[in-house]
């Protein structure tokens, strides 16, 4: 079954559209919701991936088509046909770029096509049950075939970006951590200055003090 629904800007990772009523029925919806921004997130680098590919998660597989400036995923049941799955988007991508094409680039807010929820939850019903005459008709059809769209792990696909920001953080840590090392040797510093010159200056504080007396004595 078709699970969950998105659609974004590539150049940017902009979420644009989503099935608002996707993901009532799957356990840690919002952790594959997270699954799915970071693969926009990654699209958006242009690293020259595939413009159909199917992502593995877990129990679920997210498949996904870009077309032009657009990238339009769904998460599935991995017992659900992949020729459906890729034929829902299709259906989508056509619908969606017949009447939002023109106003794509220029979207400045996340979800600026929230109303296309309805066209999504209208085609996902017609998806749903791989058994009706229509959809039995689509598996065999011979004019659209997904059997070279490659598939791999969400792990291996995210691994570069979370590598990245490992290395980012890491720098991050060490810089901070280094002005603290480095404050810290200033105290010390300043500690060993401290019990280096106090006992003379205490030894001068006292002649300076046995002179004065002295003086106001005699």
């Amino acid at each position: 079954m078709v699970k969950l629904t998105m659609i974004a800007r590539v150049m940017d990772g902009l979420p644009l559209a989503e099935g608002l009523d996707d993901g009532r029925d799957v356990q840690d919806a919002e952790y594959y919701k997270q699954q799915i921004k970071a693969l926009f997130k990654n699209l958006s680098k242009g690293q020259n991936d595939p413009s159909r590919m199917s992502v593995e998660s877990g129990p679920y597989i997210f498949h996904y088509i870009i077309e032009g400036p657009v990238c339009y995923l769904t998460m599935c049941d991995r017992a659900y046909p992949k020729k459906l799955s890729f034929q829902y988007l299709e259906d989508l991508k056509n619908e969606f770029e017949r009447v939002n094409g023109n106003q794509i680039e220029t979207a400045a807010r996340p979800y600026a096509f929230i109303k296309f929820d309805t066209f999504i939850q209208r085609t996902k019903k017609l998806y749903q049950d791989t058994r009706t005459q229509r959809n039995i008709s689509k598996l065999n059809d011979e004019l659209y075939e997904v059997h070279q769209i490659m598939t791999r792990n969400v792990q291996e696909v995210l691994g570069v970006g979370e590598k990245l920001d490992q290395v980012s953080q890491m720098s991050s840590r060490l810089t901070s951590e280094s002005r603290i090392y480095a404050d810290k040797a200033r105290d010390l510093n300043r500690q060993a200055l401290i019990r280096k010159w106090a006992p003379v200056a205490i030894v001068i504080g006292v002649v300076v003090l046995l002179f004065w007396v002295k003086k106001k004595i005699w």
